[in-house]
């Protein structure tokens, strides 16, 4: 076999290399990877709660960002992702707390929730910078 790629593999690579860095779709991606680990918690009524506050603020993330894409005024575009940051702040302290609280039972979906408190720290950094970059224009 040949390492050789066709025109189709490296567009595909090009376009799942541009999605890494899209903030709209790693908001989209974390809100789907923290539903799926909700899935994977140990039952309680801890946890439920817990589940509950999770999937609200890590669904709010790419709520706020896709509204930011819509707004008319600079002004309106840095409140939506201003907002949106606090929700990933809010989203890394969920999991952090069920991390804590040991709400998970194999190992699988303790990894997963560290991908997830990574990835919060990411965007959490990513929409910080937006804000800043966008407020000292």
């Amino acid at each position: 076999m040949t390492n050789v790629k066709s025109s189709n593999d490296k567009e595909r690579d090009a376009e799942l290399q541009m999605t890494k860095y899209d903030i709209r779709e790693r908001s989209l991606e974390f809100a789907v990877g923290c539903a799926r680990l909700v899935n994977k918690l140990i039952r309680s009524q801890v946890s439920i709660e817990y589940s509950r506050q999770l999937i609200r603020s890590s669904a709010s993330v790419g709520a706020n960002v896709e509204e930011a894409d819509g707004v008319l005024s600079r002004r309106d575009f840095v409140n939506k992702m201003a907002l949106a940051r606090r929700e990933a702040r809010e989203s890394r302290y969920w999991l952090r707390l069920i991390n804590m609280a040991s709400l998970l039972a194999d190992q699988a979906s303790k990894n997963e929730l560290e991908r997830l408190k990574k990835e919060a720290e990411e965007i959490l950094l990513i929409l910080s910078s937006i804000v800043n970059k966008t407020r000292n224009k």
